[in-house]
C-alpha cells in the first residue's frame, strides 16, 4: 500500500464538552462535541474523511457505536482510532500489549 505524502493529515477529537474543551486548550482545532445521538454520525464522518490520520474519541463514543463500527475502529490503521476515558463514568482500558498488537502488529509476551 502506497503511503500518502501529499494529503494533509489531521487529528479529529470526538467527545463530551469537557473533553472537547481540554483538547481545544492544547491547540487542536478539529474537535467535535458529540452527544449520544450524534456520536455515530460524527464518528463515521471522521473515519470516512481521507485526510484524517488519527481519531481520538471518548469511551462514551465507543459505547454508542455499532458492532461493525467498533470492529472497524479496533482494526483500522488509517485513520488510527484511539479511545480515551470519558471525563465521567466507567471506561475500558486497552492494555499496552493489545495496543501494540493492534497498531504495530507485534505481540508482546511478558513472562509472569
Amino acid at each position: 500500500m502506497a503511503e500518502r505524502t501529499d494529503a494533509p493529515h489531521r487529528t479529529v477529537v470526538l467527545g463530551e464538552r469537557e473533553l472537547a474543551i481540554g483538547f481545544r486548550l492544547i491547540g487542536l482545532s478539529n474537535v467535535v462535541e458529540v452527544t449520544p445521538r450524534t456520536a455515530q454520525t460524527e464518528f463515521q464522518r471522521a473515519v470516512a474523511d481521507p485526510t484524517t490520520s488519527l481519531v481520538i474519541a471518548s469511551q462514551s463514543v465507543r459505547s454508542t457505536l455499532s458492532e461493525s463500527q467498533r470492529f472497524h475502529a479496533e482494526n483500522s490503521l488509517h485513520p488510527l482510532v484511539v479511545f480515551v476515558p470519558a471525563p465521567t463514568g466507567e471506561y475500558e482500558v486497552e492494555s499496552i500489549s493489545a495496543l501494540a498488537k493492534r497498531v504495530l502488529g507485534v505481540s508482546l509476551n511478558v513472562p509472569h
